[in-house]
């Protein structure tokens, strides 16, 4: 049985993005693994406290990521 284990950043994912989320990673696995698979295939996203998650030793905030998908860059 897959489980499968998404961290994020709080506030960063919509509830109907996390929705979505858990469709599309239920349908990755089952195209892997076979349709008989979704019924016992589980996604848990779990939300990770902004500044708690961090990169090259610098932490990231939800702000970070939001302006990361933005496209925009630090300087």
């Amino acid at each position: 049985m897959p489980l499968i284990n998404v961290k994020v950043i709080e506030g960063v994912f919509t509830d109907d993005q996390k929705t979505e989320l858990v469709r599309a990673l239920t349908d990755a696995m089952v195209s892997v693994e076979g349709e008989n698979m979704r019924p016992v295939t589980w996604v848990v996203i779990e939300d990770v406290r902004s500044g708690s998650w961090g990169i090259g030793g610098t932490p990231l905030t939800t702000a970070d990521v939001k302006a990361l998908a933005a496209g925009e860059t630090g300087g």
